[in-house]
């Protein structure tokens, strides 16, 4: 199954994305959902299937999600999820000694 998606970032919460078919109407969603995530600004588009990676999400969560209810929510990494990702010396570069 491939789904054409239009990914909306949010201005409101770094990190946030809003995957829906292509052709979607986005005031067909839920106004507690747009509450939440704010003006939509186009990230991309992108064909999405089955075998297709994505960074932060499971390619069959997103496609599920997309049957189902007509779109799908990546919300932002956690905090410590960003701290993973820094070299040793910048983790503690301003601890005292």
């Amino acid at each position: 199954m491939k789904v054409m998606c239009s990914i909306y970032r949010s201005k409101r919460k770094q990190g946030m994305y809003l995957y829906v078919p292509r052709k979607q109407d986005l005031a067909e969603l839920p106004e507690s959902l747009m509450q939440l995530f704010g003006k939509p600004e186009l990230a991309m588009d992108l064909v999405l299937s089955a075998d297709r990676k994505l960074a932060r999400e499971d390619i069959h969560t997103v496609l599920a999600n997309l049957a189902s209810q007509s779109y799908h929510l990546q919300m932002p990494p956690k905090e410590e999820d960003y701290l993973v990702h820094l070299p040793d010396e910048l983790m503690y570069r301003n601890d005292p000694l």
